[in-house]
Formats: C-alpha cells, sequence, structure tokens
C-alpha cells in the first residue's frame, strides 16, 4: 500500500518568503527520485530549481505557472512504496528542508486533487560591451537559477496510485473557530508562523482578539481564516495559491503601469534602503590609463590565458582596500559600530536582460589577475544564461561597477547596501593629456568613489582613490603589494 508524502515548498534562504512558480518539471504520473528537481521557481533573488527529497509516483502538483506561493505551502505530493527503502540525506540540499528520511506521519493530501499542466518559458540574459557585461548597481541580490540539477531524471509515466486517486470524504473536520477575546494590553501573541501573522496583518485581523486553538493558545491559520469567515472576509488557503498579475505593463487612465515585483522590486527595496539609510558622497578624478592598457597588451602578448580589464581593476581595487580598509566594512546601526572586515568579496555590477545583478567574486583579494578574470568570465556566463545561485548573489563586501560599457564618462551610483564604498568606472576613450609637459593624445577614463560617511571621512576616500589611479597610471605602483 502507498503512503503519499506531502512536499511543502521550503524556505529559499536570505528571509525569503513566497516564490512564483516558472515552470514544472514533472507532471502527475511522473515517477521521481529522490533529489530530483521538480519545479522551477523564481524569488526576489535568484531562479532556482527545486529538488524533491521523495522518491515515488507524482500523485497531485498545487499552483499553475505564474502562480505565487508562501513558504510552506504544499508543491506536490508523492505517493511512496509501503515498503520502500527510507531516502539517504545526498547534500542537495536549500535552506530549510534536506533529503533526510521523512518524517513517520505527514498531513495527507486530498486524493483526487486536480494537476495543472502546462509549459513555462526561461528567457535568456545577455551581456554587452567592454570588459563585462556591467550596469548601475543597487541590488546584489538578484539573478536567475540557483540549485544545480541532481541529474538527469526521464521521468517514466504512469498510472497514480488507486488509493490517491479516490474521491476525498464528504466532510472533514475542521479546527475550532477561534473566539475574541479580550485583547492582551502587553507581550508577545503567540503565533505558529511569520505566515500567519502575514495572514492577519494583510486582512486586518487583530491577533491579539483572537483565542488561539492551538497547544498553550498558540494561534494557528485555522484560526485566522475562522476569524475571516466570520467577518465574511475573503480566505486563501496554502492550496489556493495567489496568481499575481503578469508584470506586462497595463494601461490604465492613459498612463501605463509596471508592477514592482521579482528582481525589480526586490531593487527598488534595496536601492531606498540604501539612500534611506546610508549618507553616501562621491569623489571622483580623471586618470591616464594608457599605460594600464599597454600592460595588459603585454600580458596577452606573452601567452597564456587572456587578462580582462575588468581583473586588473579588481586587483587594484584589492590592493587600495587593504591600504585602506576602511572601505571594506559596513554600519551596524543597532550596536552603533563599523565592522572592519578581513576578506574582500569583491561584487560586480551586470546588467542583464532580466534585470540588475551583482555578483560577487569570493576572497578577491588572494586571487591573482588570472584567476580573476577565469571568475569574472564564470559569473558573467552565469548570469547571461540565468544560472546563478543565491550565494553568488549575496555576501559582497565591495563593489566595482563598470559604467563605461554603456558609453558614459561619470557617474554616482548608490551604494549596495550595507557595504561601504563603490568603485566606478567609466569608458577609456582618447582625450587630449599633458604627458610629460606635452600635449598628447592618451587613453583616458574618469574614476569615481562612493562612499558611506559614517565609516569614514573625504581624506580616507580620496586616498583610497588617489591610489587607484596611480595604479592606473602607473601599473608598476602595484609591485609594492605584490
Amino acid at each position: 500500500m502507498a503512503q503519499v508524502l506531502e512536499f511543502k515548498l521550503p524556505d529559499l534562504g536570505e528571509g525569503l518568503t513566497e516564490a512564483e512558480i516558472v515552470r514544472w518539471l514533472v507532471q502527475v504520473g511522473d515517477v521521481v527520485a529522490v533529489d530530483q528537481p521538480v519545479v522551477e521557481v523564481e524569488t526576489a533573488k535568484a531562479m532556482v530549481e527545486v529538488p524533491c527529497p521523495y522518491g515515488g509516483v507524482v500523485t497531485a502538483r498545487f499552483g499553475e505557472e505564474g502562480a505565487e506561493l508562501p513558504v510552506g505551502a504544499p508543491l506536490l505530493t508523492v505517493a511512496v512504496g509501503e515498503r520502500a527503502p527510507e531516502p539517504e540525506g545526498s547534500g542537495n540540499v536549500l535552506v530549510g528542508y534536506g533529503t533526510q528520511a521523512p518524517a513517520a506521519r505527514r498531513r495527507r493530501v486530498r486524493a483526487g486533487t486536480a494537476a495543472v499542466d502546462g509549459q513555462g518559458v526561461r528567457s535568456a540574459t545577455e551581456g554587452s560591451g567592454q570588459a563585462a557585461p556591467t550596469g548601475t548597481p543597487g541590488n546584489g541580490q538578484a539573478a536567475r537559477r540557483g540549485t544545480a540539477r541532481a541529474g538527469a531524471h526521464a521521468p517514466a509515466r504512469v498510472a497514480a496510485p488507486a488509493a490517491a486517486q479516490a474521491p476525498a470524504p464528504a466532510s472533514a473536520p475542521t479546527a475550532a473557530p477561534a473566539r475574541p477575546t479580550a485583547a492582551p494590553t502587553e507581550g508577545p501573541v503567540p503565533v505558529i508562523s511569520p505566515l500567519v501573522r502575514k495572514l492577519a496583518r494583510d486582512n486586518g485581523v487583530d491577533l491579539r482578539r483572537l483565542a488561539g486553538s492551538g497547544p498553550d493558545g498558540l494561534i494557528l491559520r485555522a484560526d485566522v481564516e475562522n476569524a475571516l469567515r466570520v467577518g465574511a472576509a475573503p480566505v486563501r488557503t496554502a492550496e489556493e495559491p495567489v496568481v499575481r498579475t503578469p508584470a506586462a505593463p497595463v494601461a490604465q487612465g492613459g498612463g501605463t503601469r509596471i508592477p514592482l515585483k521579482g528582481v525589480r522590486g526586490a531593487v527598488a527595496d534595496k536601492l531606498s534602503r540604501s539612500r534611506r539609510e546610508i549618507p553616501d558622497a562621491t569623489c571622483w578624478v580623471d586618470a591616464d590609463a594608457t599605460e594600464l592598457m599597454r600592460a595588459r597588451a603585454a600580458m596577452n602578448a606573452a601567452g597564456g590565458p587572456k587578462i580582462s580589464l575588468l581583473a586588473l581593476l579588481a586587483r587594484i581595487c584589492t590592493a587600495g582596500l587593504a591600504r585602506f580598509p576602511e572601505l571594506n566594512s559596513f554600519v551596524d546601526t543597532e550596536a552603533r559600530e563599523v565592522v572592519r572586515l578581513d576578506q574582500v568579496h569583491l561584487g560586480f555590477a551586470a546588467q542583464t536582460e532580466r534585470g540588475l545583478v551583482v555578483p560577487v567574486v569570493r576572497d578577491a583579494h588572494a586571487r591573482d589577475a588570472e584567476s580573476l578574470t577565469a571568475e569574472f568570465a564564470r559569473l558573467t556566463e552565469a548570469a547571461r544564461t540565468g544560472t546563478l545561485r543565491p550565494g553568488e548573489l549575496t555576501g559582497g563586501t565591495f563593489t566595482l561597477n563598470n559604467y563605461g560599457v554603456f558609453g558614459v564618462d561619470g557617474s554616482t551610483p548608490i551604494i549596495n547596501h550595507p557595504e561601504a564604498a563603490m568603485l566606478g568606472v567609466g569608458r577609456i576613450v582618447p582625450k587630449p593629456w599633458v604627458h610629460e609637459g606635452e600635449l598628447a593624445v592618451r587613453q583616458v577614463v574618469q574614476l569615481s568613489l562612493t562612499f558611506d560617511h559614517r565609516v569614514c571621512d573625504g581624506g580616507t576616500a580620496g586616498g583610497f582613490l588617489r591610489y587607484v589611479a596611480d595604479c592606473v597610471e602607473q601599473p608598476a605602483v602595484l609591485l609594492r603589494t605584490l
């Protein structure tokens, strides 16, 4: 006799509470293996293929493509044979759940739940321009798919077990209605999860006036839903995901409304928070990059892997941060402390068709130009194809922004919160320049530094920027730190 196990949408990390179904990778009746990806979802940070911790036959799916599910909502159900071996943990995990053996008892899904079919579309992203596809930063946490597939599993279509197809009982026990009670004047309200608290807040339910039906008065989801029913308010259950309006512009009243959701919404929140919290300032300088371009050409002519200009600029940044560590830090507002960091995890802004992303090169301070070039190339390609993992988009300590690819000379970008600074690089173009006392045509670039004025004053920021400019003009300056 088969046992039907329910797989819920796991916690995908970074405080995310919901995800949008982009594409189902299995259908009802398919046989799935442990750790096989079953659905592709999109969060505000990444596109992720979610692996299922159970092996068996898919008996039901919850949510159409385009629907948005909260974390903890049922995703699908799998019929597992009574004598099937317990799945071993394989390490293919996301935050909040793993592939360990399932619990002995799980809530059974209503048999006969309608399945949803459909095809998803994954749009590709294209990079552009000089050195690496880059753009104006502000969100270090947005991109495409994360968790890699555990392997290619060709689903075999079989009939769903009879037990899973039987009609649901006409009636089922429900939680006792929540009774209004005197509102406590102080102290926390015991609620089973943040999702239940959010459901109450979105529908105007005062949790302090509910008597929870759970242990020790714990307020359950059913309590909030019952309160909404009593008040004739609409109720949304976990099995009824909200289908959000598509991101396509909607004409209204002669104007166009574009929903701030997904990556664009995350970017908007990040930029707004940075502007609210960080008192930023910007300084800039023009530099003669002729010698840097010659040095790069000489490196590449010597054979071996080609060195990118972005990698040389990154190497200059890490050397500068070793001299001015104040800029490799963040402000702990609650403790009122500046936290200086030992490692440099260098973010670089990349513009894709899906939006702005800031991949992070881990331990950039410990890499040479060749290693930086390879890592920039790998992350740029992953951003272009939408395969960046969530961990590759977070944890940056300093950002390098090559906005010169857009053909502009300068910019005053918004700092990638909670970092303390960002170096901007404009286009490198031939300009008249006084060189060795004479007017000459040189390759000139404008460099800018936007910094958090709480972590340092203009002297430190100017010192860092001047050091970077000196290295650009005379690459031999770097020899002092190699």
